[in-house]
């Protein structure tokens, strides 16, 4: 399922700004075939157009636009542009993304910091998502998304397993009713969802870095969830995948180990280890990889 005609390179991903580039001048790729290095500033946007890269600059007001969407509770608000099915695929990974690095937390006993990443996918996800739920058959969940958060609030950890494993059933008949749906290409829907969920990492990122220090934990670990959920979402399809392109896999893997560099520890690091750009840059050569594989 091939949803999108145009291959988003992120902003200021994977392009050169030289000075002939604005007017017209050459851009030669490095590295990936089709893929050229990511800038030190994050003013410009790539996309594949017709086989052509084409270019453009985007104000202080763009870039405002967007950080309101992207972190600080936004993540899942960009996506009412995607196809319906593409968007609740995309809803559940961000969820998936936000328990993973919860859990990551919890079994460090770190309880306090591991609490936002419990309550964002009631706060700011299952509300885009409820009224879809009866499409793929999956009950309400949002009782059990309560009774998850308050269990890790109060860290109890006697019932946290317990908790846990009713938000993953409900997970879980999510993705037996979308499976459903996207029967006759479910590794190619696979890669898509978990493409966008990749994506929506590099502006928790971007919000996490301040003055060139890790400032925001909560925006860094929930970017570290989402990619690292989107890996795992791609590994469950692996089979499938090598048989279609083996080498667009292998590239995909490739990409995915460096991108997650930038993410060496649940707990982050005083200073950014990739700043933003390379970030970009990191995921836009997951996507052009990845566009085979969908």
């Amino acid at each position: 399922m091939r949803t999108k005609s145009k291959i988003w390179l992120g902003v200021g991903a994977c392009v050169v700004i030289g000075a002939g580039a604005a007017s017209g001048g050459q851009l030669t790729a490095e590295a990936v075939p089709g893929v050229l290095r990511a800038p030190a500033t994050d003013t410009a946007v790539a996309g594949l157009v017709s086989g052509r890269i084409v270019v453009a600059q985007h104000s202080a007001g763009d870039h405002a636009a967007k950080d309101k969407e992207a972190g600080e509770g936004g993540e899942g608000k960009g996506l009412a542009n995607l196809p319906p099915d593409l968007a609740f695929a995309v809803r559940i990974a961000l969820l998936r993304g936000h328990l993973l690095v919860g859990d990551e937390l919890v079994k460090q006993q770190q309880w306090n910091a591991a609490l936002p990443h419990f309550l964002h996918p009631g706060e700011e996800i299952y509300g885009d998502l409820k009224d879809q739920l009866p499409d793929y058959d999956v009950p309400p969940f949002d009782g059990a998304l309560k009774t998850l958060s308050d269990v890790v609030k109060a860290k109890k950890s006697n019932e946290y397993g317990k908790a846990l494993k009713a938000v993953n059933d409900a997970l879980a008949a999510a993705d037996a009713g979308m499976k459903a749906k996207q029967e006759a290409n479910w590794a190619g829907f696979v890669v898509e969802a978990a493409v966008e969920a990749i994506k929506t990492a590099t502006g928790e990122y971007q919000q996490a870095i301040v003055g060139g220090r890790i400032a925001k934990p909560v925006e860094y670990q929930d970017a570290r969830g989402f990619i690292f959920q989107g890996g795992r979402m791609i590994e469950s399809v692996a089979a499938d995948l090598q048989k279609k392109d083996a080498a667009s896999l292998d590239q995909v893997r490739a990409g995915l180990a460096e991108l997650k560099k930038a993410f060496p520890s649940v707990v982050p690091p005083k200073t950014p280890v990739k700043d933003h750009a390379a970030v970009l840059g990191d995921v836009a050569r997951i996507e052009l990889a990845a566009g085979k594989l969908m």
